[in-house]
């Protein structure tokens, strides 16, 4: 049984961009960055991190608009996709990101100077007021996931 299931947990290296397709759907666009373990033979300054491409889409996307900004820590789940198009110059451009089904925030209010709050948001929920729990449906994070689980 083929599987395409992406778990990431990083902060946002800048605010999502929200904007509207041509048929009225939102959709935004933003990238997390996420810690990498480094060996201790690395080289000083080396790149400590990879930074992914998130998409998400309607309702998902109109709560990233509204509440993540650069810098939130978040916990995301979706899956991997590959795309390609062509560019205004006529070259071809391939493009890898992560459509998101699920987000929560990694860290509470008092850990965050920002206007953001505590809870996750899925496809299918609604923002919540405690942190760290998910709004997403039947595949959601829920209250299982700690500090524990994540392997960095």
């Amino acid at each position: 049984m083929p599987m395409n299931k992406v778990i990431l947990m990083g902060r946002l290296t800048r605010d999502p961009e929200v904007r509207s397709t041509q048929t009225g759907k939102s959709v935004a666009r933003m990238s997390i960055a996420v810690d990498r373990r480094v060996s201790r033979n690395a080289a000083p300054g080396q790149q400590t991190a990879d930074f992914i491409n998130l998409v998400a889409w309607e309702r998902l996307a109109e709560f990233a608009g509204n509440y993540l900004h650069k810098g939130s820590k978040i916990l995301v789940e979706g899956r991997m996709q590959s795309r390609s198009y062509d560019g205004q110059d006529g070259v071809k451009r391939y493009v890898t990101e992560v459509v998101l089904d699920n987000i929560e925030f990694a860290e509470s209010k008092s850990h965050d100077s920002s206007n953001s709050f505590g809870g996750g948001f899925g496809q299918t929920g609604a923002p919540q007021g405690a942190p760290a729990q998910s709004m997403g449906g039947p595949n959601s994070f829920g209250d299982d996931v700690s500090d524990d689980d994540i392997p960095f």
